[in-house]
């Protein structure tokens, strides 16, 4: 199933230009990703990433964005698409019984900060029946559409939520689902194939890390002696954090994106970018 895009419709910038390339960009305070796919090749041909060592402002992500596509060959080809992923911490999951496009900013004040400014969307995930509330950046939003013309963009949580619940949806137990960020990281939770919790960290050292996953397992009485823990993105067993999983947790493996493109240059492994490869 696909998730409910966001389209702005217009009539695409390069619509007399034929081209087989696909453009899906990530966004964050901390940095921005980029990936391009061959679609006639079945091919990823650029994959790559730009962090900032200090948190950007939306402002500073926009300047960020345009110096990339102004410095970077591959970002100056024509595109067929183009899809942005916003990743921040502004967004919640609403069942889809109990949502009203009305309250919008109801259901992120409680634990979000919000602007009354703020432009705040959804995403549909058909999946669960539920719908992703969160806020996208509107100048880079702006940027892109003044750039591109049409476009589409989703938040990473509904992505990343929706291709978990696909991999698990014939699964007869509990998965604990970990995906790892520089400074970030989401838990999903699934039994059976239905979604259980969802939620987002930010984390500084190994111990909030494994502080964060022990809670989120005990408030779900779930036992790390037992749980089969599932990890994702920006993480090997030579890191600090997988050693310190190992300490508290017995059942741990690495998740795979299950993808079938080929690669001009491979991803860090077979579980890393799960999102960003798997937005087109």
């Amino acid at each position: 199933m696909e998730i409910g895009l966001k389209l702005m419709v217009t009539a695409n910038k390069s619509e007399n230009i034929s081209t087989n390339l696909d453009l899906s960009i990530q966004i964050s305070l901390n940095g921005l990703s980029f990936c391009i796919l061959d679609t006639v090749l079945n091919t990823i041909t650029y994959l790559k990433h730009f962090e900032k060592e200090k948190k950007l402002s939306p402002f500073g992500a926009l300047d960020f964005l345009k110096q990339l596509f102004n410095t970077e060959k591959e970002l100056q080809n024509n595109f067929n698409k183009v899809h942005v992923v916003y990743v921040n911490e502004l967004a919640t999951i609403v069942p889809k019984p109990l949502f009203n496009e009305d309250y919008l900013a109801d259901y992120l004040k409680f634990n979000s900060k919000i602007l009354k400014s703020d432009f705040i969307v959804y995403d549909n995930l058909e999946i669960n029946d539920s719908v992703t509330v969160y806020v996208p950046y509107v100048n880079i939003n702006n940027y892109i559409y003044e750039t591109f013309g049409s476009f589409t963009y989703n938040h990473f949580s509904s992505i990343l939520v929706e291709k978990i619940l696909q991999i698990e949806k014939h699964a007869d137990d509990v998965k604990f689902y970990v995906h790892v960020n520089k400074d970030h990281f989401e838990i999903v939770v699934s039994n059976q194939g239905k979604l259980i919790l969802f939620n987002t960290f930010d984390y500084s050292s190994k111990e909030d890390f494994i502080y964060y996953i022990l809670f989120t397992m005990e408030q779900l009485g779930l036992n790390p002696e037992k749980t089969n823990l599932v990890l994702l993105g920006d993480i090997d067993k030579e890191s600090n954090l997988f050693t310190i999983l190992y300490t508290y947790i017995r059942h741990i493996s690495f998740g795979k994106r299950l993808d079938s493109y080929l690669y001009t240059n491979k991803p860090k492994s077979n579980y890393s970018d799960f999102v960003l490869i798997q937005s087109f």
